[in-house]
Protein backbone atom coordinates (compact mmCIF):
# COMPACT_ATOMS: atom_id res chain seq x y z
CA UNK A 1 0.00 0.00 0.00
CA UNK A 2 1.40 3.45 -1.01
CA UNK A 3 2.09 6.06 1.62
CA UNK A 4 0.47 8.88 -0.39
CA UNK A 5 -1.53 9.25 -3.67
CA UNK A 6 -2.54 11.97 -6.07
CA UNK A 7 -5.55 14.47 -5.36
CA UNK A 8 -7.09 17.36 -7.86
CA UNK A 9 -8.14 20.30 -6.56
CA UNK A 10 -9.39 23.63 -7.84
CA UNK A 11 -7.25 27.21 -6.14
CA UNK A 12 -8.87 30.86 -5.86
CA UNK A 13 -6.53 33.22 -5.66
CA UNK A 14 -7.27 36.86 -3.90
CA UNK A 15 -9.37 37.77 -7.18
CA UNK A 16 -11.40 34.91 -6.95
CA UNK A 17 -9.60 33.65 -10.12
CA UNK A 18 -9.69 29.67 -10.36
CA UNK A 19 -6.93 26.95 -11.39
CA UNK A 20 -6.29 23.31 -11.38
CA UNK A 21 -4.25 21.69 -9.18
CA UNK A 22 -2.83 19.13 -8.52
CA UNK A 23 -1.64 17.69 -4.55
CA UNK A 24 0.37 14.89 -3.47
CA UNK A 25 -1.51 13.67 -0.31
CA UNK A 26 -0.37 11.00 2.52
CA UNK A 27 -2.63 8.29 3.04
CA UNK A 28 -4.10 7.68 6.78
CA UNK A 29 -5.31 4.43 7.04
CA UNK A 30 -6.85 1.81 10.11
CA UNK A 31 -3.76 0.08 11.88
CA UNK A 32 -4.89 -2.68 13.91
CA UNK A 33 -2.85 -4.10 16.90
CA UNK A 34 -3.56 -7.46 17.42
CA UNK A 35 -1.24 -9.23 19.76
CA UNK A 36 -1.42 -13.05 20.17
CA UNK A 37 -5.00 -12.92 18.66
CA UNK A 38 -6.63 -10.15 20.79
CA UNK A 39 -6.96 -6.70 19.12
CA UNK A 40 -4.84 -4.35 21.20
CA UNK A 41 -5.44 -1.11 19.95
CA UNK A 42 -6.58 0.70 16.67
CA UNK A 43 -4.71 3.74 15.38
CA UNK A 44 -4.95 5.90 11.99
CA UNK A 45 -1.44 6.33 10.64
CA UNK A 46 0.52 6.08 7.38
CA UNK A 47 0.73 2.68 6.00
CA UNK A 48 4.91 2.53 6.37
CA UNK A 49 7.56 1.38 8.12
CA UNK A 50 4.73 -0.99 9.86
CA UNK A 51 6.80 -3.24 11.52
CA UNK A 52 8.55 -0.01 13.34
CA UNK A 53 5.66 0.93 14.73
CA UNK A 54 4.47 -2.26 15.57
CA UNK A 55 7.68 -2.59 17.75
CA UNK A 56 7.44 1.20 18.90
CA UNK A 57 3.93 1.45 19.90
CA UNK A 58 4.37 -1.96 22.25
CA UNK A 59 7.87 -0.26 23.93
CA UNK A 60 6.68 3.40 24.19
CA UNK A 61 3.58 2.21 25.69
CA UNK A 62 4.68 -0.36 28.20
CA UNK A 63 3.16 -3.05 27.03
CA UNK A 64 6.27 -5.35 25.62
CA UNK A 65 9.80 -5.62 25.60
CA UNK A 66 11.68 -5.58 22.05
CA UNK A 67 12.70 -9.18 23.14
CA UNK A 68 9.20 -10.39 24.01
CA UNK A 69 8.24 -9.51 20.81
CA UNK A 70 9.08 -13.26 18.40
CA UNK A 71 7.20 -12.07 14.81
CA UNK A 72 5.14 -9.34 13.22
CA UNK A 73 2.89 -10.39 10.11
CA UNK A 74 1.41 -7.20 8.36
CA UNK A 75 -1.82 -8.47 6.57
CA UNK A 76 -3.95 -5.60 4.42
CA UNK A 77 -7.41 -6.00 4.42
CA UNK A 78 -10.00 -4.35 2.72
CA UNK A 79 -10.50 -2.40 5.50
CA UNK A 80 -6.73 -1.73 6.98
CA UNK A 81 -4.50 -2.84 8.03
CA UNK A 82 -3.84 -5.86 10.48
CA UNK A 83 -0.44 -6.10 12.36
CA UNK A 84 -0.55 -9.24 13.40
CA UNK A 85 1.76 -9.45 16.49
CA UNK A 86 3.05 -12.91 18.60
CA UNK A 87 4.52 -12.28 21.81
CA UNK A 88 6.04 -14.44 24.71
CA UNK A 89 3.70 -15.53 27.35
CA UNK A 90 5.35 -12.53 29.74
CA UNK A 91 3.47 -9.69 28.01
CA UNK A 92 0.09 -11.25 29.21
CA UNK A 93 -0.02 -10.05 32.74
CA UNK A 94 1.03 -6.61 31.18
CA UNK A 95 -1.87 -6.47 28.62
CA UNK A 96 -4.39 -7.51 31.29
CA UNK A 97 -3.01 -4.67 33.95
CA UNK A 98 -3.75 -2.08 30.99
CA UNK A 99 -6.16 -2.99 28.68
CA UNK A 100 -6.98 -0.69 25.77
CA UNK A 101 -9.60 -0.45 22.70
CA UNK A 102 -9.60 2.18 20.97
CA UNK A 103 -9.54 4.02 18.10
CA UNK A 104 -7.01 6.61 18.07
CA UNK A 105 -7.58 10.08 15.81
CA UNK A 106 -3.97 10.93 14.80
CA UNK A 107 -4.38 13.97 17.06
CA UNK A 108 -5.05 11.95 20.45
CA UNK A 109 -2.35 9.80 22.33
CA UNK A 110 -3.99 9.05 25.29
CA UNK A 111 -7.44 7.57 23.76
CA UNK A 112 -9.01 4.20 25.48
CA UNK A 113 -7.28 3.98 28.10
CA UNK A 114 -9.79 3.02 30.79
CA UNK A 115 -8.82 4.91 33.83
CA UNK A 116 -7.20 8.18 34.86
CA UNK A 117 -4.48 5.66 36.99
CA UNK A 118 -3.36 4.11 33.60
CA UNK A 119 -3.05 7.41 31.44
CA UNK A 120 -1.18 8.91 34.61
CA UNK A 121 1.12 5.52 35.37
CA UNK A 122 4.86 5.97 36.43
CA UNK A 123 7.00 6.65 33.55
CA UNK A 124 10.82 5.07 33.89
CA UNK A 125 13.27 8.08 35.06
CA UNK A 126 16.44 8.92 33.01
CA UNK A 127 17.89 11.32 35.69
CA UNK A 128 20.74 8.48 36.62
CA UNK A 129 21.81 8.99 32.69
CA UNK A 130 24.70 11.40 32.36
CA UNK A 131 25.13 11.17 28.67
CA UNK A 132 25.20 12.89 25.58
CA UNK A 133 26.46 15.99 26.49
CA UNK A 134 25.21 18.30 23.46
CA UNK A 135 26.76 21.54 23.11
CA UNK A 136 24.83 24.15 22.67
CA UNK A 137 25.14 23.93 18.26
CA UNK A 138 24.47 20.99 18.46
CA UNK A 139 20.71 22.04 18.79
CA UNK A 140 19.91 24.23 15.76
CA UNK A 141 22.70 21.96 13.20
CA UNK A 142 20.27 19.00 13.92
CA UNK A 143 16.61 21.01 13.34
CA UNK A 144 18.33 21.78 10.17
CA UNK A 145 19.01 18.42 9.02
CA UNK A 146 15.89 17.34 10.34
CA UNK A 147 13.93 18.82 6.98
CA UNK A 148 16.20 16.83 4.65
CA UNK A 149 14.93 13.68 6.84
CA UNK A 150 11.25 13.98 6.20
CA UNK A 151 10.55 13.19 1.63
CA UNK A 152 7.14 12.50 2.68
CA UNK A 153 6.50 15.94 4.81
CA UNK A 154 7.92 17.33 1.31
CA UNK A 155 5.82 15.66 -1.19
CA UNK A 156 2.76 16.24 1.05
CA UNK A 157 3.03 18.96 3.49
CA UNK A 158 0.72 16.92 5.61
CA UNK A 159 2.70 14.85 8.24
CA UNK A 160 5.09 14.81 11.06
CA UNK A 161 8.67 13.58 11.56
CA UNK A 162 10.67 12.23 14.34
CA UNK A 163 14.87 11.11 14.16
CA UNK A 164 17.51 10.66 16.01
CA UNK A 165 20.90 12.50 16.60
CA UNK A 166 23.74 11.81 17.88
CA UNK A 167 26.53 14.88 18.10
CA UNK A 168 29.20 12.81 16.45
CA UNK A 169 27.21 11.56 13.53
CA UNK A 170 23.99 13.94 12.67
CA UNK A 171 20.82 12.72 12.14
CA UNK A 172 21.18 8.55 11.98
CA UNK A 173 17.69 7.54 11.68
CA UNK A 174 14.29 9.11 11.31
CA UNK A 175 10.58 8.33 10.72
CA UNK A 176 7.53 9.77 8.78
CA UNK A 177 3.58 9.36 9.77
CA UNK A 178 0.34 11.66 9.88
CA UNK A 179 0.27 11.11 13.67
CA UNK A 180 2.62 12.68 15.20
CA UNK A 181 2.90 9.93 18.42
CA UNK A 182 2.87 7.01 14.93
CA UNK A 183 6.44 8.55 13.94
CA UNK A 184 7.85 8.38 17.34
CA UNK A 185 6.67 5.05 17.64
CA UNK A 186 8.07 4.19 14.53
CA UNK A 187 11.61 5.69 14.97
CA UNK A 188 11.81 3.99 18.21
CA UNK A 189 11.02 0.55 16.28
CA UNK A 190 13.56 1.49 13.96
CA UNK A 191 15.87 2.03 16.81
CA UNK A 192 15.47 -1.22 18.55
CA UNK A 193 15.91 -2.89 15.12
CA UNK A 194 18.80 -1.27 14.13
CA UNK A 195 20.40 -1.81 17.75
CA UNK A 196 20.75 1.75 18.63
CA UNK A 197 21.07 2.79 21.63
CA UNK A 198 18.97 5.30 22.89
CA UNK A 199 21.30 7.37 25.76
CA UNK A 200 23.63 7.89 23.07
CA UNK A 201 21.38 10.93 21.72
CA UNK A 202 18.82 12.83 21.09
CA UNK A 203 15.13 12.55 19.99
CA UNK A 204 13.95 15.02 17.67
CA UNK A 205 10.49 15.68 16.82
CA UNK A 206 8.07 18.28 14.50
CA UNK A 207 5.42 18.39 17.02
CA UNK A 208 4.63 19.87 20.56
CA UNK A 209 5.69 17.80 24.07
CA UNK A 210 2.91 16.73 25.34
CA UNK A 211 2.79 14.33 28.30
CA UNK A 212 2.33 11.30 26.48
CA UNK A 213 5.15 12.42 24.00
CA UNK A 214 7.58 12.46 27.43
CA UNK A 215 6.55 9.14 28.56
CA UNK A 216 7.03 7.61 24.95
CA UNK A 217 10.32 8.95 25.15
CA UNK A 218 11.14 7.81 28.69
CA UNK A 219 10.05 4.69 27.85
CA UNK A 220 12.21 4.62 25.12
CA UNK A 221 15.26 5.21 27.22
CA UNK A 222 16.01 8.44 25.83
CA UNK A 223 17.59 11.17 28.02
CA UNK A 224 16.85 14.32 25.40
CA UNK A 225 13.85 15.30 23.52
CA UNK A 226 14.06 18.65 21.29
CA UNK A 227 10.92 19.66 19.60
CA UNK A 228 9.78 22.43 17.30
CA UNK A 229 7.08 23.52 19.38
CA UNK A 230 6.49 23.88 22.79
CA UNK A 231 5.83 21.74 25.68
CA UNK A 232 2.85 21.39 27.73
CA UNK A 233 3.10 22.61 31.40
CA UNK A 234 2.11 19.01 32.67
CA UNK A 235 4.61 17.47 30.44
CA UNK A 236 7.23 19.49 31.69
CA UNK A 237 6.70 18.59 35.36
CA UNK A 238 6.72 14.80 34.50
CA UNK A 239 9.95 15.41 32.55
CA UNK A 240 11.54 17.03 35.54
CA UNK A 241 10.42 14.57 37.95
CA UNK A 242 11.91 11.67 35.53
CA UNK A 243 15.25 13.31 34.98
CA UNK A 244 14.57 14.33 31.04
CA UNK A 245 15.90 16.95 29.18
CA UNK A 246 13.44 18.95 27.03
CA UNK A 247 14.39 21.27 24.32
CA UNK A 248 11.26 23.04 22.90
CA UNK A 249 11.21 25.85 20.28
CA UNK A 250 13.89 24.39 18.52
CA UNK A 251 14.15 26.78 15.25
CA UNK A 252 16.76 28.21 13.15
CA UNK A 253 19.03 29.34 15.90
CA UNK A 254 17.04 29.72 18.77
CA UNK A 255 15.59 27.13 20.90
CA UNK A 256 15.09 27.20 24.78
CA UNK A 257 16.01 24.31 27.07
CA UNK A 258 12.91 24.04 30.01
CA UNK A 259 14.72 20.94 32.37
CA UNK A 260 17.73 19.22 32.97
CA UNK A 261 19.89 22.05 31.47
CA UNK A 262 23.12 20.07 32.71
CA UNK A 263 23.04 18.18 29.54
CA UNK A 264 23.73 20.90 27.21
CA UNK A 265 26.80 22.55 27.06
CA UNK A 266 28.16 26.02 26.10
CA UNK A 267 30.83 24.82 23.87
CA UNK A 268 31.89 24.77 20.23
CA UNK A 269 30.85 22.05 18.08
CA UNK A 270 34.04 20.45 16.68
CA UNK A 271 32.02 17.24 14.81
CA UNK A 272 31.17 16.99 11.26
CA UNK A 273 27.71 16.10 10.97
CA UNK A 274 26.75 14.85 7.92
CA UNK A 275 23.73 15.37 5.82
CA UNK A 276 22.48 12.16 4.85
CA UNK A 277 18.90 10.06 4.25
CA UNK A 278 18.00 7.41 6.50
CA UNK A 279 17.60 4.30 5.65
Amino acid sequence: MDSWRNWHSTAFDTEMQAAPRRHDLPEEVAIALTCNGTTQAVMMGTPANLSDFATGFLVTEGLAHPDEIEAIEVIETEHGIDLQIRLEETADARFAARRRSMTGPVGCGLCGIESLEVAMATSPSVAAIEGPALATGDIPRAMTLLPTFQPLHDTTRAVHGAAFYQPAKGIILAREDVGRHNALDKLVGAMIADGIDAVSGAILITSRVSIDMVQKALRAGCPILIAVSAPTASALDLAEQSGLTVVGLARGSRFEVFTHPERIHPDPVVNEVPNHASR
